[in-house]
């Protein structure tokens, strides 16, 4: 499958599904599910031509349910998941708030990103 879907995503004058390298599939197997692939491949210019090219899947009708993502390391799964946090505070914040602040991931952590002063919104709230 793995093959099939790199043959797809490759120009007609490329062999990028020989450069398979492994493939793993991850996550336990339960009866209908579906399960994501780990494909290693020999070379990274072989992975940055399929990345660049992905896009052709879109187009695919037999191909249209597969996506293809980079593999992150553990620093970039942790920032993504305090990206998600920081925007679901970002979204429960009152109105006041929104116009003094919002949060954001800097330097591995969830900080307070202010716009203006509390004082100032405070004035225009009351004004």
């Amino acid at each position: 499958m793995a093959k099939t879907v790199i043959k797809r995503v490759q120009d007609s004058t490329q062999e990028f599904d020989q450069e398979v390298e492994e493939v793993i599939r991850l996550g336990r197997y339960r009866e209908g599910d579906k399960r994501p692939m780990k494909v290693k491949m020999r070379s990274q210019v072989t992975v940055k031509e399929n990345m660049a090219r992905k896009g052709k899947l879109a187009d695919d009708v037999n191909h249209k349910e597969i996506w293809i993502k980079r593999d992150m390391n553990l620093e970039e799964r942790e920032k993504k998941v305090l990206r998600s946090e920081a925007k679901e505070k970002n979204e429960k914040k009152t109105e006041i708030e929104k116009k003094s602040f919002y949060w954001r991931v800097l330097d591995m952590r969830l900080k307070k990103w202010y716009l203006r002063k509390k004082e100032e919104v405070m004035e225009e709230a009351i004004n």
